[in-house]
């Protein structure tokens, strides 16, 4: 290497060229992954142009997951990248004891990065459930993970489960995208909700685009068979005086009850109906998960009842569970359009009808930005970010 000599003759090293820095902010990046979803991995590694690093993962004939890193990671910056499929369980194992075998082999930091959290729906306590997206969270920092890059959450509230950071990417840029330029006429397009629970999201993509938004609201009465179990057994009504009655004064002011606690009033669910003009107009329903369709079919038809010339269908994550593509196929949508955070291959072979785009960028990206200390503020505006 040749030295220079400035004016008061010291020597100081040359300036480095622009690859150098490049091959300096990247030297210490690991990307590893697991088998969830290896083309996304080895797309952001490509995109950051670095090497995926050796690890593989296999499974025992008793189905114990085993891990071998073979590159050193002691003193580097781990990424992990391992999504959510069909096969949760094994994924969630994998990541788990992929981020130990990183912290017990000295890494400085291990990120892991989770395009779709498995158990995400289970983030609500039900009947006599639990809050499983809360066990998943503590078992990930127990695991040894010191950093969660996500996309999508189910609820946002989710990221108050971890005790570490949580950045919780949008995948709505790259979908408003796709609207504007390959969904012919878009202006006279209406975003439907599905049902009340999306039409925040819905609200969103419509003030973005500047179009009008319609809700259905309804759904298919669920008949849940009573339990002899004490769930619904109601408490026992004593007609007896108080001990500490209330005063005269105030006795005027108290309403009482003489029947004991009040009965909950039973939810009637009405049937669909469609809040909103979708005559005559392309109808696009957005939503954070497609995994069960018959929802969407269902909405489909009412939509397509209502007059609406082209149905399309948005969504972040598409698990398309079970017989899901041949129910797609066989609806009156026209197009489902869903990212790569979840391996879709064979259903787009069972249904035509399913698009892709490809989000491997933001997360190339955010691993970037999280590396080099930057703010991450951009990657959560509504632009789309350029190749």
């Amino acid at each position: 290497m040749l030295l220079q000599r400035n004016k008061l003759g010291s020597v100081r090293p040359p300036k480095r060229c622009r690859s150098d820095m490049d091959n300096t902010s990247t030297s210490d990046i690991v990307i590893i992954n697991g088998n969830s979803h290896p083309d996304l991995a080895n797309m952001v590694a490509e995109r950051m142009g670095i090497k995926n690093g050796g690890c593989s993962v296999f499974h025992k004939s008793n189905r114990e997951t085993i891990v071998e890193i073979s590159d050193s990671v002691r003193g580097k910056d781990i990424y992990i990248i391992q999504t959510g499929t069909k096969d949760a369980n094994n994924n969630i194992m994998e990541l788990l004891i992929m981020a130990y075998a990183c912290k017990t082999s000295s890494a400085r930091s291990i990120v892991g990065v989770i395009p779709y959290l498995p158990y995400s729906k289970q983030c609500k306590m039900r009947k006599r459930g639990c809050i499983v997206s809360k066990l998943l969270a503590k078992m990930m920092c127990t695991s040894g993970l010191t950093h969660i890059i996500t996309m999508d959450l189910h609820q946002k509230e989710i990221q108050g489960f971890f005790d570490i950071p949580v950045d919780n990417l949008r995948a709505s840029p790259f979908l408003l995208q796709y609207i504007q330029e390959s969904i012919p006429d878009y202006r006279n397009s209406v975003i439907v909700a599905r049902n009340p629970g999306v039409a925040k999201k819905a609200n969103s993509y419509a003030e973005r685009l500047r179009l009008t938004l319609a809700v259905i609201h309804g759904e298919q009465k669920e008949t849940d068979a009573d339990e002899v179990d004490g769930r619904y057994s109601p408490p026992p009504t004593r007609n007896s005086t108080p001990q500490h009655a209330p005063s005269s004064s105030n006795r005027q002011r108290t309403t009482s009850v003489s029947v004991g606690v009040p009965e909950h009033i039973v939810k009637v669910k009405p049937p669909l109906t469609i809040v909103g003009d979708v005559s005559g107009r392309i109808a696009i329903m957005v939503d954070d998960l497609i995994d069960d369709v018959q929802a969407f079919v269902a909405a489909a038809e009412m939509l397509k009842e209502n007059g609406a010339c082209k149905i399309y269908v948005l969504a972040t994550h598409g698990l398309l569970s079970s017989d899901a593509p041949r129910q797609l196929e066989e609806s009156p949508i026209d197009e489902i359009v869903v990212t790569n955070t979840i391996p879709h291959e064979i259903q787009k072979l069972q249904c035509h009808k399913i698009k892709t785009i490809d989000i491997s960028i933001l997360i190339a990206e955010a691993i970037r930005r999280i590396h080099n200390k930057e703010s991450m503020s951009y990657l959560f505006r509504n632009v789309t970010l350029e190749d």
